[in-house]
């Protein structure tokens, strides 16, 4: 049974960015971004009530996380440039089998980031 899920670890503060806000969209074949879900990360940086996406939601196609960055690191008091170096990371990735299990992991500071596809 197939799910998407995601975990953001702050490596400024070394510790899970709770709080942050991350939307999840559906990116259609013309271009067009469906926004399928908006939350925002616990206490130890995912989300609240299970995966991103159930076994019954899990389909195959092109998707988009956002993360808001700059909102996260500005509610922790983080003093950032105008505008911030990164605002909202952006990543688009695809969803090959439906019944696979996706974990897309975000490291970030207010300066880096880095994905992969976890297990």
């Amino acid at each position: 049974m197939g799910h998407l899920s995601t975990h953001v670890l702050d490596t400024a503060h070394g510790c899970p960015a709770a709080g942050m806000q991350v939307t999840l969209q559906r990116v259609h074949a013309d271009g067009r971004a469906e926004t399928v879900k908006r939350l925002t990360l616990n206490h130890d940086g995912r989300s609240d009530g299970g995966p991103l996406l159930d076994a019954a939601a899990m389909a195959a196609g092109r998707w988009r996380l956002l993360f808001e960055v700059a909102g996260y690191f500005r509610a922790r008091g983080v003093k950032l440039p105008e505008p911030p170096f990164i605002d909202v990371v952006q990543l688009d990735f695809g969803i090959a089998d439906a019944a696979g299990h996706y974990h897309v992991p975000l490291l970030v500071s207010p300066f880096s980031y880095s994905t992969y596809r976890g297990s």
